[in-house]
C-alpha cells in the first residue's frame, strides 16, 4: 500500500504547487471550495491515508471508502478525515460542490487532543448524511472560517481552532444517543485513548514488509505499564468493546485492505500483521469472515 499522503504531496496533487510558508511552518491550516467539475476533468483520488485532518462539507451524491467499509451519500454529507484511517471520495454527480478544511497535526499542539473525539477514532462514524437545515448550520461555520482564515486578525487561528471544534462537535452531536459518552478528563478515556493509539501507530503494514510488534492485550498493557486486567476495564468502558475484541477488529480491518489494496500474497500478509503461520491467520479471517482470505481477494 502507498504510503501517507503528506500534505506537500496533496498541494501538488490537488493544484500543481506548494504554499512558500509549508517548509517553516509547524501547524498547518487551509481552507478550500470544492468547486463542480467538468467534463472530462475530474482527478482519480487515491485511496490511501493522509498525514492530515480534513473536514469536508459535500453537497452532491458519492461514495465514500473508510478502510474496509463503504459510505453511501445521498445527497449531502459532513465527512472527518484523520491520519489513522485511508479513504477516498468518489463523487458521483457532476455538480458536486461543497467547502472542505486540512490542519495538521501539529496545529493543535498544547491546544487539546482533537483526537479523542469518535469523529477521528478509527472505529468511529465519520460521515454523516445532513438535512437541509443542518447544511446551512454547517455552511454558517465554514463561511466564518473562510472568513477569519483571510483576515487580519493577530489570533485568527485561535478562532480557526475554536471553530474546528464546533465542527467537531456539530457532528459528535449527529451520531445514535446510544454511541454518545461524556468521556472528557477520564482516566479510563485516556488509557484507552493512548491504547487506540499504540493500536493504530502499527498501521498500515508498508511495503518494507516489517511485522507488528504489539498485538496481545498485555503487550499493550506491558507498553502502558499497567496491569492487563486493568486495560481491560478501561477499554470497556470507554469502547464498549474487550481489549482483545478491538485487536481482532483492527487486524482484519487491514487485512481486508491488503488483500484488496496489494499485491502481496496471503504469506506476505500474515508476516506483516504478526501471524506465525499462514494457517493461523486463515483460521482468523475464515473465523470472522466466513471466507478464506483468498476467497475474499477473489470476491
Amino acid at each position: 500500500m502507498d504510503s501517507n499522503e503528506s500534505l506537500e504531496e496533496f498541494y501538488k496533487r490537488k493544484f500543481n504547487w506548494i504554499p512558500e510558508s509549508l517548509a517553516s511552518e509547524i501547524g498547518h491550516f487551509n481552507i478550500f471550495r470544492l468547486e463542480p467539475y467538468l467534463e472530462g476533468k475530474m482527478k482519480a483520488v487515491p485511496y490511501r491515508k493522509r498525514d492530515f485532518y480534513k473536514i469536508m462539507l459535500v453537497r452532491g451524491a458519492g461514495t465514500v471508502h473508510y478502510a474496509d467499509r463503504v459510505n453511501e451519500v445521498k445527497k449531502q454529507a459532513l465527512s472527518f478525515s484523520n491520519p489513522l484511517v485511508p479513504y477516498k471520495w468518489d463523487h458521483l454527480a457532476p455538480d458536486t460542490k461543497g467547502i472542505y478544511c486540512i490542519f495538521n497535526p501539529h496545529f493543535f499542539m498544547n491546544f487539546g487532543q482533537i483526537q479523542q473525539y469518535e469523529v477521528f477514532h478509527p472505529n468511529g462514524i465519520h460521515v454523516f448524511e445532513l438535512e437541509d437545515k443542518e447544511v446551512k448550520e454547517v455552511e454558517r461555520i465554514f463561511e466564518k472560517m473562510e472568513s477569519e482564515f483571510n483576515s487580519e486578525y493577530k489570533y485568527k487561528y485561535d478562532a480557526l481552532r475554536a471553530l474546528i471544534l464546533e465542527l467537531i462537535h456539530f457532528g459528535m452531536k449527529l451520531q445514535p444517543a446510544e454511541i454518545q459518552k461524556t468521556q472528557h478528563g477520564n482516566a479510563s478515556l485516556r488509557i484507552a485513548s493512548i491504547f487506540l493509539e499504540l493500536l493504530e501507530r502499527q498501521f498500515p503494514i508498508d511495503e518494507t514488509h516489517q511485522s507488528i510488534g504489539i498485538r496481545s492485550p498485555s503487550d499493550f498493557a506491558d507498553q502502558l505499564n499497567i496491569h492487563v486486567n486493568h486495560l481491560n476495564r478501561a477499554v470497556k468502558e470507554m469502547t464498549g468493546k474487550t481489549t482483545s475484541q478491538l485487536i481482532a477488529e483492527r487486524l482484519l480491518q487491514e487485512s481486508k485492505i491488503l488483500l484488496k489494496q496489494s499485491n502481496w500474497n496471503v504469506s506476505e500478509i500474515a508476516f506483516g500483521l504478526g501471524f506465525t503461520e499462514v494457517t493461523h491467520f486463515n483460521n482468523f479471517f475464515k473465523k470472522h469472515v466466513s471466507l478464506t482470505p483468498t476467497q475474499y481477494r477473489k470476491g
